[in-house]
């Protein structure tokens, strides 16, 4: 019987959010595919490989991963939230496959024997977690000797108008206190070196970082992509909630308004930079 995890503010969090991310998982996988491949890339994951993710929410990219490996390849997925474990184990049976198991569970305590995993994975996970370090260290542990651990995160964010149209919006209405910048957020790891030094630093050899650029492309309309934005982010979401009520609808005008030329043909099509960074574990632990 799993443990309880201690509660949080960042896990507080993700548990109102869960239910809107497994709302939206469909788009959400859509939207992320072109990381998710890139990811797989970077980690050099084929057929038979096993493979540990991080973090994975609803069930991405450890779902797509499986297909990925195949029958004689195996995926964990793992999540520090409960109702995205039942959700991604509930999608992974929708689709047939039999390949992945779960488990609730922190990244800087991971419940599994040393030398596990081919690879290690964390899309957009790893700027939540409490101590990244410690959590690094662990990914290190359970990968197998010369296993790779990549991880993606935000760019920043004035190079994501999925998310700055929407901040600069908001920022007409309420005034936003400059983020802390090692506190969990979506753009803590937005600068380039940042991660990388913590790859280096938990024991990680052969560290590259290479910003990967895409099309955040999905079969939404404006306000659809409000209604995306205003449910899965909780910071938008506390925002929104402290606004008077009048002001909510002229918010949702603007940033529809602010968003239109990336929806050509009614169509999301935002441009898009992320930050990947891949390393080994030492083939000769140190």
């Amino acid at each position: 019987m799993t443990s309880p995890i201690p509660e949080n503010k960042t896990l507080q969090e993700w548990r109102t959010t869960a239910p809107f991310w497994t709302k939206h998982s469909a788009t959400i996988k859509t939207m992320f595919a072109p990381l998710t491949e890139a990811l797989i890339q970077d980690a050099s994951i084929g057929a038979g490989h096993t493979v540990l993710d991080i973090a994975g929410g609803a069930g991405e990219p450890s779902l797509t991963i499986a297909e990925r490996v195949g029958s004689k390849g195996s995926v964990t997925c793992t999540d520090a939230v409960a109702e995205m474990v039942a959700a991604a184990e509930s999608e992974a049976q929708r689709r047939g496959l039999t390949n992945v198991t779960f488990r609730e569970c922190v990244a800087d305590s991971l419940p599994f024997e040393s030398n596990s995993f081919d690879a290690v994975v964390s899309r957009l996970g790893v700027m939540f977690f409490p101590d990244p370090l410690a959590a690094l260290r662990e990914m290190l542990r359970v990968a197998t000797p010369g296993g790779s651990v990549s991880l993606a995160v935000w760019h920043k964010n004035e190079l994501n108008p999925f998310t700055h149209i929407v901040t600069d919006v908001m920022l007409r209405y309420i005034e936003s206190p400059p983020a802390d910048p090692d506190a969990p957020n979506a753009f803590r790891f937005a600068e380039s070196g940042k991660l990388a030094s913590i790859f280096e630093l938990a024991g990680a050899v052969d560290v590259h970082e290479r910003v990967f650029r895409f099309q955040m492309v999905a079969p939404i309309s404006p306000s659809e992509y409000w209604e995306l934005r205003s449910e899965t982010s909780d910071t938008l979401r506390e925002k929104l909630l402290k606004l008077p009520v009048d002001q909510v609808l002229p918010v949702q005008q603007w940033v529809q308004e602010a968003v239109s030329e990336f929806f050509p043909k009614g169509q999301m099509n935002f441009p898009a930079q992320m930050i990947i960074v891949t390393g080994k574990k030492p083939e000769i632990v140190r």
